[in-house]
């Protein structure tokens, strides 16, 4: 069964879980493992754990938090910031990680999609992609890199088909507009890559309550969605929300 996945995330800055709005007016959202051990319990189907900054700020991947964190939970770890070569991937995956996500160094150098696909024929290759609506171009977004503070002149719909052809399995796909609002997922946006790719959306930004979840998945036609702040700071529990969604018929793996 082609089960909806609820995905939990932990943006990290200097070791700890962060959360803003529109990728900005970052506030303390608690202690990164203690979060982690908390949703795989739960019964979340996996885990992201982001460092936000580690592009804009050169800094190489937090290995030994991943280690840690991976060693607390029984769930698939998705580990995304700062991975920039074949040697970064292979520290994270050695270090426990199940997938890794590229976002800013996907689109300065696209040929490392390809080399890691190739590279990882145990793991997944998730290539993250922020955009913000732009009528200047023709799916009406763009793409935008470095945590959103610059422009990359790319239209979101034309990437994320050279991302699918490049061999990456999912696609991880954030409103920058919605991020942190609580005013729902983009579905139009999500339905607009769902349609037109194969690869699986993973949907991001915006989720403020249960509905948008499942908006999400019955309109948008996501395979996963990715929330941050509603988990953190208690807003939806993870067990109430799959309760909600199989109600619906969404199928999901029911909490344990």
């Amino acid at each position: 069964m082609n089960y909806k996945r609820i995905i939990p995330c932990l943006d990290v800055k200097n070791g700890r879980a962060v959360k803003g709005v529109n990728f900005v007016n970052l506030k303390d959202a608690g202690d990164v493992v203690e979060l982690a051990q908390l949703y795989s319990t739960q019964g979340a189907d996996e885990l992201a754990l982001l460092d936000i900054t580690a592009t804009s700020e050169k800094r190489s991947t937090f290995v030994d938090l991943v280690s840690r964190v991976a060693s607390h939970i029984t769930i698939p770890l998705i580990v995304g910031g700062g991975i920039s070569s074949i040697d970064d991937a292979k520290k994270v995956l050695d270090s426990g990680a199940s997938k890794i996500s590229i976002n800013t160094i996907a689109v300065k150098n696209p040929s490392l999609i390809e080399e890691l696909a190739s590279s990882m024929k145990d793991f997944s290759l998730i290539v993250a992609i922020d955009v913000k609506k732009n009528s200047l171009f023709s799916s009406g977004w763009e793409v935008t890199i470095k945590g959103g503070q610059e422009r990359a002149n790319l239209d979101a719909l034309t990437w994320a088909k050279e991302v699918e052809k490049r061999g990456a399995q999912e696609i991880l796909l954030t409103a920058m507009d919605q991020d942190g609002t609580k005013e729902g997922f983009a579905v139009d946006l999500i339905r607009l890559f769902s349609s037109s790719l194969s690869l699986p959306i993973i949907a991001s930004g915006g989720a403020g309550k249960m509905e948008h979840f499942s908006e999400v998945f019955m309109q948008g036609g996501a395979d996963a969605a990715l929330a941050a702040s509603i988990f953190h700071y208690g807003d939806i529990e993870i067990p109430k929300l799959k309760a909600y969604l199989d109600s619906l018929s969404i199928s999901v793996r029911r909490s344990r």
